[in-house]
């Protein structure tokens, strides 16, 4: 599929670990007709910096970054175990430690800037903390794959409640304009004053919203055709798709992504794809990652280049543990970035990327991961 290579370079005392997306080992490779070279990294290990008052983070899942390149981490205090919020417990099991709040908000040097999040009056908390984005206004839109969780949020920066569209409650289906089916992702066109939404862990269909009022627009499911009324959602496979469950997009519809040319891109997570639309749900093409791919499935999120064409695609592959660059012309895998594993540069159950302005990359881990990393573009 792909001749990408890792290389990790390792010292048992260094602040850093090198690890590169290349097309050979780390060589700075142009490729024909590729308008610059494959994205390469090196993990900065010592970001973000130790959070305050005895913080430890929960499963980062999600991850964003705003117009002043902060990056904004959406983390689950729920998923901690008791011995890692011993601090808390009555009585402390341990000195260390407690769940930190939902929401925070790093410079880019990794100081904590602020911190928010939680339930609170005028809106439905989610049961579960899923995707977080900051639109090109600085408001913070979160969703949530709770059992019952059928809202998205949308916040100021610090942390005034603006808006939900949707409800809390026994799920309804793809036919419903009123409101999600445990929505992943979120993303906002500020010029069309419009949000979308990977909708999801229930719901198998991209959803637009009014992003000022919340109206209902329009929706599509896969290959731009009405989404399809289903049972339930689907199961982790342990099997090829046939081409009953390709017809339509499996669950979870787990990220949606705008590019400046008006295309939208889409996690189909456990069918092994990203599909391609125009604003309107027009279909426009599909590629495969890793097709073999069971269980979980493959596309679990991605984003988009900052360079002036935005060139790359690169995604989080969550089931096999690795970040992948892809020629976003092309949809052909060009490299690869990480390795199952607990060190820095390695993965578990990576789910959620963020890029800055500079091709800073940020990837939160869930499961057991609980982690923030982030990886800055080496020449």
């Amino acid at each position: 599929m792909s001749n990408g290579r890792l290389v990790l370079a390792t010292a048992r005392w260094a602040a850093t670990l090198t690890a590169c997306i290349a097309v050979v080992g780390c060589a700075s490779t142009a490729l024909p007709g590729n308008g610059g070279d494959v994205p390469r990294f090196v993990v900065d290990a010592a970001w973000p910096q130790p959070l305050p008052n005895n913080w430890i983070l929960g499963q980062v899942s999600g991850v964003a970054t705003d117009n002043a390149d902060h990056v904004w981490v959406l983390q689950r205090p729920g998923s901690l175990t008791p011995d890692e919020r011993g601090a808390t417990r009555s009585p402390p099991l341990s000195k260390c430690c407690a769940p930190a709040l939902p929401v925070l908000e790093f410079d880019a040097a990794g100081r904590l800037l602020r911190s928010w999040g939680g339930p609170g009056a005028g809106y439905d908390w989610p049961q579960n903390e899923h995707g977080i984005h900051v639109d090109g206004r600085g408001f913070v839109w979160i969703t949530g794959n709770g059992e019952q969780d059928g809202q998205i949020l949308k916040f100021t920066r610090d942390g005034r409640f603006v808006m939900q569209i949707g409800k809390i409650g026994p799920q309804t289906g793809n036919s419903d304009t009123s409101r999600v089916g445990r929505a992943a992702g979120v993303e906002v066109d500020v010029a069309a004053r419009e949000v979308y939404v990977a909708d999801g862990y229930y719901n198998k269909r991209i959803v637009v919203f009014d992003s000022e009022t919340g109206a209902f627009k329009r929706s599509w499911g896969a290959y731009g055709r009405p989404a399809a009324p289903f049972d339930k959602p689907d199961s982790p496979r342990t099997a090829a798709p046939t081409p009953a469950q390709l017809s339509q997009f499996g669950n979870p519809v787990h990220c949606v992504r705008l590019a400046h040319d008006g295309l939208v891109y889409v996690c189909d997570r456990l069918n092994n794809r990203v599909q391609v639309f125009q604003h309107d749900g027009s279909f426009v093409r599909e590629f495969s990652v890793e097709p073999e791919t069971l269980m979980a499935g493959s596309v679990w999120d991605l984003v988009i280049s900052r360079d002036a064409g935005q060139r790359w695609l690169l995604l989080a592959d969550g089931a096999n543990n690795q970040i992948l660059a892809i020629d976003r012309a092309t949809g052909e895998v060009r490299g690869t970035l990480g390795r199952p594993g607990r060190y820095a540069g390695q993965f578990h159950w990576v789910h959620d990327l963020a890029i800055d302005s500079h091709g800073n990359l940020y990837a939160g881990e869930v499961d057991t991961g609980k982690r923030l990393q982030k990886f800055v573009p080496r020449p």
